[in-house]
């Protein structure tokens, strides 16, 4: 196993705003993320959101088993800031302000414009471990509100772009990524937790990301 660019053993406190470790204050944006997607959840009423539909949603029939990639995204997340947090620090920063972009107007919109989507089953069609997970942990858990833009497309299209533009990336991760990408997209079609236009929608913030990152350099 090869060593990490850094040595985090020695991370304090004291020194977490030096050069070395100054990387790491990115981590904390999580706790905004975190209370942002709490307010948006759970403070903004129902009647008060727009529905979210179009006609493609009706077409894309519900499949439980996609429950498996759509919770796979969350390891994808957590992996890939790991991952370049110990192997590639430049990456990890432009990783952390992609999602900063597409998080913050993510926020925005929900906000501004609070809007819910209602393709969930009223029950489900089938008892079995997909479905009981649906039921039981992710629709408790991630409510059908605050779903435009889609997070897991935003945030799938950021890791995918941030692993593309490295010179270090392996070809096998070059070719899977994409393809896990596609899929995650596609699962939250699948579970009925997203519109195909939240994941449209979230388009236009990845593209503010990608110009300012790498077109335009202005965020290193």
């Amino acid at each position: 196993m090869k060593q990490p660019v850094v040595n985090y053993r020695r991370l304090r406190l004291s020194n977490i705003t030096s050069p070395e470790y100054r990387h790491t204050l990115l981590l904390g944006g999580w706790i905004v993320y975190f209370a942002l997607y709490f307010i948006t959840e759970n403070l903004i009423p129902y009647e008060s959101c727009h529905v979210v539909h179009s006609r493609l949603d009706d077409l894309i029939p519900f499949c439980e088993v996609f429950v498996v990639p759509y919770l796979l995204w969350f390891l994808l997340v957590a992996g890939s800031l790991l991952y370049l947090l110990l192997y590639d620090i430049p990456a990890f920063r432009k990783l952390c302000i992609y999602i900063m972009i597409t998080q913050a107007g993510a926020m925005l919109v929900y906000i501004l414009w609070p809007n819910i989507q209602l393709l969930r089953p009223e029950a489900m069609p089938r008892q079995n471990i997909f479905t009981w997970i649906l039921g039981s942990v992710v629709y408790p858990f991630d409510t059908p509100t605050g779903v435009l833009p889609s997070l897991h497309a935003g945030y799938s299209i950021a890791i995918l772009s941030v692993f593309e533009h490295r010179k270090a990336t392996s070809l096998w991760w070059r070719i899977l990524l994409p393809i896990l990408v596609v899929i995650i997209i596609a699962a939250t079609f699948f579970v009925k937790q997203h519109s195909v236009f939240d994941a449209l929608a979230a388009l236009p913030l990845c593209l503010i990301g990608e110009a300012l990152i790498y077109w335009f350099k202005v965020l290193k």
